[in-house]
Parts: C-alpha cells; sequence; structure tokens
C-alpha cells in the first residue's frame, strides 16, 4: 500500500518501493496537476545516489510526459533543495525527489514538491494518494519511453548546479569565506551533495577536503546517511588528524546538516539550530519569525523573548514548518533532524547553504566552532540534548500507543510537568526547563524519545524516565 508519511512515500527497494510504484505515484501526481490547472508549467524531476535512483527518476518522467506534462530532469545526482529551487527558477508546477533523504540503504522515496520550492502539504498529498487505489485497480498508467520523450522535446535534461551557485552566491560572503584560510572538511556521506561545498567555495585560501564523496549506494561504515554523530565517527577522525577547523557534512540528499568542531567533537542539531537563529539575529542583525517543530530546542523560544521576536511551533516535519515560514516570513525555520530554511531563499531545507552559514559565522566573529557554542550558551543558558530511538515489532504499535495515550504524568523524575502538549506525540514541560518529549516516527518502525536539559546527564535520565513510562 503506498501512503504518504512525514516527507513523501518511502520504502523498501524492490519491495514496495518499484519501478512499477513509482509510475503508480507519478500518475497520481500528474492527474493532480491536470485537474489543478498548473500542469502546462511542467515539473522538474530529481534524484540522489540510493540504488537504482537513476532509474526510478526517468520512469516518473516517462509518466509524467506521456501525459503530456514537460519535464525537466536532473542529469546526475542532485541534492532536494536544488530541485526545489529548479522549480522556482523554471516557474514549474512542482517537483518529483527520487530520494529516501536519510533513511537506511535499503529504502527509497517519493518526494513531491509544490511549485514555490516547499514540501508538499499534507492536503495535497493526500490528493494525490488517494487516486492511486484506483490507479493500480484499473492499471491506467500512461507512459512513453524516454527516448521518445527525449526526441519530442517532453523531458530535457537540465544541470542545476549554476543557478543554485548563483543563488547561493547572493544569500553568502563568500569571499569572505574565501579568504578566511580554513581547512574544512566536507562529507556528503556518499550523497547528492558531493562536491557542493567544495566547488562553492571553490580554490581559494579556504580549503576544502572531501571525504565520502564518491557514490556508494551502501553507505558504509554508517548506518544510514544521516549526519548524527553515530555516523560521523570517520569524519571526526579525519578532523583531528588534519588538524581542521570545522566539519561539515550533509545527509543523502543534502537537505540536513551536520557540523563537527575543530576538537573532532559533532555539535548536535539543536545547536546547530541555535547557532544558526542566533548568527542571523546577532551577527546579520535581522529580524523575523523563528519556527520549530516540538522537537526541536528551548533555546529557539529563549532567542525569542532575547530579540523580541515571535516563536510558532508546529509538528514534526518541514512540510508542516514551510507554510508558516511563507505565512510569517520567517527568519528560519528548523527541524530536530538538522533541516533548516531561511527567508529569502526557499522554504525548504538546505544542507549547503547552512554549512556555509556557520562558517560565516566563523568568518564575522573570528571564533572556532566550540567558541560559537560557548558564546550563544552566554546569551541563553547551557542546553544539552538526547534521543533514543526504539524499534518496535510492528504487532506492538497498538499496545504503545495504548501507553502513550496513558501517559499523563503529573511529574517526571521528580519534577513538576508544567505544560503538556500532544500536538505531535506527547510533549512534556518540566518546571526546572528541561522537555521530554514521545513519538512514533512518520518515516520508520521506531519510537523516538527526545528530552533537553541543563547537563547532559539529566537529560539522559529523562529519556531513560520515558522508556519507563513506556515500558520500551
Amino acid at each position: 500500500m503506498i501512503k504518504f508519511g512525514t516527507d513523501g512515500w518511502r520504502a523498501i527497494i524492490a519491495d514496495e518501493f518499484t519501478v512499477q510504484n513509482v509510475r503508480y505515484c507519478a500518475q497520481g501526481m500528474a492527474e493532480y496537476l491536470l485537474e489543478s490547472g498548473v500542469a502546462s508549467r511542467g515539473i522538474v524531476i530529481g534524484y540522489d545516489t540510493r540504488f537504482a535512483s537513476e532509474r526510478f527518476a526517468p520512469a516518473a518522467a516517462e509518466v509524467m510526459a506521456a501525459n503530456g506534462i514537460k519535464v525537466r530532469l536532473t542529469s546526475g545526482a542532485t541534492p532536494t533543495q536544488v530541485v526545489s529551487f529548479g522549480t522556482l527558477h523554471f516557474n514549474a508546477a512542482g517537483a518529483i525527489v527520487i530520494t529516501a533523504s536519510h533513511n537506511p540503504p535499503e529504502w527509497n522515496g517519493f518526494k513531491i514538491k509544490t511549485a514555490g520550492g516547499a514540501s508538499a502539504p499534507p492536503e495535497v498529498e493526500a490528493e494525490i494518494e488517494k487516486r492511486i487505489p484506483d490507479i493500480i485497480a484499473k492499471n491506467r498508467v500512461k507512459s512513453i519511453s524516454l527516448e521518445q520523450a527525449l526526441e519530442q522535446g517532453t523531458i530535457e535534461y537540465v544541470d542545476l548546479y549554476p543557478i543554485f551557485a548563483e543563488q547561493i552566491a547572493k544569500l553568502v560572503d563568500l569571499e569572505g569565506i574565501r579568504q578566511a584560510g580554513f581547512k574544512v572538511v566536507a562529507d556528503p556521506m556518499f550523497g547528492a551533495g558531493s562536491g557542493y561545498l567544495k566547488n562553492i567555495i571553490g580554490p581559494a585560501k579556504t580549503q576544502v577536503i572531501e571525504i565520502h564523496q564518491e557514490r556508494n549506494p551502501s553507505f558504509p561504515g554508517m548506518k544510514q546517511p544521516e549526519p548524527i554523530a553515530s555516523n560521523l565517527t570517520e569524519l571526526c577522525q579525519f578532523i583531528r588528524e588534519q588538524k581542521a577547523d570545522i566539519g561539515v557534512a550533509t545527509d543523502g540528499d543534502a537537505d540536513r546538516v551536520g557540523i563537527v568542531d575543530e576538537n573532532g567533537e559533532p555539535l548536535t542539531p539543536l545547536q546547530i539550530f541555535g547557532l544558526l537563529a542566533f548568527y542571523l539575529l546577532e551577527i546579520q542583525g535581522e529580524r523575523g519569525a523563528l519556527v520549530k517543530t516540538v522537537t526541536t530546542t528551548g533555546m529557539i523560544n529563549r532567542l525569542g523573548e532575547l530579540y523580541n521576536v515571535p516563536v510558532f511551533e508546529t509538528k514534526v516535519g518541514f512540510k508542516h514548518v514551510a507554510p508558516i515560514m511563507e505565512k510569517e516570513n520567517a527568519l528560519i525555520g528548523g527541524e530536530e533532524s538538522s533541516g533548516f530554511g531561511y527567508r529569502g531563499h526557499i522554504p525548504e531545507r538546505d544542507g549547503v547553504l547552512s554549512g556555509l552559514l556557520i562558517l560565516d559565522f566563523m568568518v564575522k566573529t573570528k571564533k572556532s566552532p566550540s567558541e560559537l557554542v560557548k558564546y550563544l550558551y552566554s546569551k541563553v543558558g547551557p542546553h544539552h540534548y538526547h534521543r533514543n530511538d526504539v524499534e518496535f515489532p510492528a504487532e506492538d504499535r497498538e499496545v504503545i500507543v495504548g501507553r502513550l495515550n496513558d501517559s499523563m504524568p503529573k511529574s517526571i523524575g521528580g519534577t513538576e510537568v508544567v505544560n503538556a502538549n500532544t500536538i505531535d506525540g506527547y510533549h512534556f514541560r518540566l518546571a526546572d526547563g528541561s522537555w521530554l518529549l514521545m513519538r512514533f516516527s512518520g518515516t520508520e518502525p521506531l519510537l523516538r524519545i527526545y528530552s533537553e536539559a541543563e547537563s547532559l546527564d539529566r537529560a539522559k535520565a529523562l529519556v531513560s524516565e520515558g522508556r519507563k513510562i513506556l515500558q520500551v
């Protein structure tokens, strides 16, 4: 069964994620665009470096072309946000990206982007999803060969790097970064971001060294191409050996970022979010709303108070963040999985831009990454984060849901619960300023337990309390 989750449809390659199922999804989207009256604007289709992505993307393109919709198909693996920017550049009706982002290697996915370059909101995904069962039942997929569509001009190959690099140059002081003399280690994690940071900075005083830049769909040495501490051990070691100034990692489709400091220690996604918001407010002097998902840091709330800007909180998934960013003309929007979007760009996560902004923060303050964290804490106080992902048998889901529904404690670990909400899972704010959240993943069979507190030991203790509550 094809069901769209937190960000598109994802499934196991050769199990549910097949060329035929991709065609079903593409036919559903084609019909939606045709009925919406925007199909004449065409569509952009891109893909990542996962196994067979370069076959799945043309399969979607062949369906679109057969439905009379012009397709601009990327000529190689391309970051998701670059495809999204291509949608804006060509004034297209939307985009498809074949990617499972940070999921393990056996997964692939079908992401949908709007005309504005944002992740499709739930109501749009629902409109497409509801068409698919009838398409399957009646086997009414239109398709022509890639060769025929290329000959007719209904599909054309495009290289989106030049227009994206031109856009980035408008948003970041690249010359300052180039002249800073940093030694930067870039880790695209075998993904679509390979070469982007290095080519954008180019030959300069600042040196960019890449590791894991080759394509390898098995993502060796890491459980999945997600820039979290457990997957960055080689990057951390390389930084220490090279005495580099910073490490910048991007996930499989390069819309998320990981930062490793000059000591080879990874920053948490919450620290990165706090730094980026602080940089825009303090260093750039910008003002505007801050948008965060429930799983991310209280530092954003504190920065909102300090700089007198509103903070909006949403469900998990950037498709919930983007609409508020657009409505409020927000300065930054972010989520706990280290995806951040910016005003004046696209309402979409951009790991490449995020890494460059951290580099510019270093240039403007002459501080190392670890010093930047201390600088941030001097303003908002120390915040430490911990997350535990618990795998569970599918048949136990309803039992765990029942425990979640019954989990409304008045205190956790001896500290009073001062606020509880169920916007996405069960989120408890405690009297000492710490918080605990328990929710199911929208893309994987995992129960996620998150916490943030003044110390790491306290954050870990809260996660342990969460596991006791749920008996997992």
